[in-house]
């Protein structure tokens, strides 16, 4: 089982841009689809953005497709969300997570394991 720890969160005005990081320690990170889930306050947590095992599938939310890209390096153990032209409603508490055995997506419930997550704050 993998470990995970987000990095990169912090506070930015709308338009900007920030890349959170993912790093995973333990075994076999390259057999792992790995996604990014959000929580702004008051709501559940939501699908952002998923990535397959080989990085050669990824999926996104309506709400951040041509602003945010999933990426992953292996050889790492790390994956990345570069978040670009930030918006208020971007704001919220970014989880990374690792399913195992899967392609990508957009169930919470396929994740086995969960960071502890980063707060991203865009003003307005």
């Amino acid at each position: 089982q993998v470990q995970l720890v987000e990095s990169g969160g912090g506070l930015v005005q709308a338009g900007g841009s920030l890349r959170l990081s993912c790093a995973a320690s333990g075994r076999i990170f390259s057999l792992y689809a790995m996604g990014w889930f959000r929580q702004a306050p008051g709501k559940e947590r939501e699908f952002v953005a998923t990535i397959s095992w080989d990085g050669g599938s990824t999926d996104y939310a309506d709400s951040v497709k041509g602003r945010f890209t999933i990426s992953r390096v292996n050889a790492k153990n790390t994956n990345y969300l570069q978040m670009n032209n930030l918006k208020p409603e971007d704001t919220g508490v970014y989880y990374c997570a690792a399913a195992r055995g899967s392609h990508g997506t957009r169930r919470p419930t396929a994740y086995d394991t969960w960071g502890r997550g980063t707060q991203v704050t865009v003003s307005s």
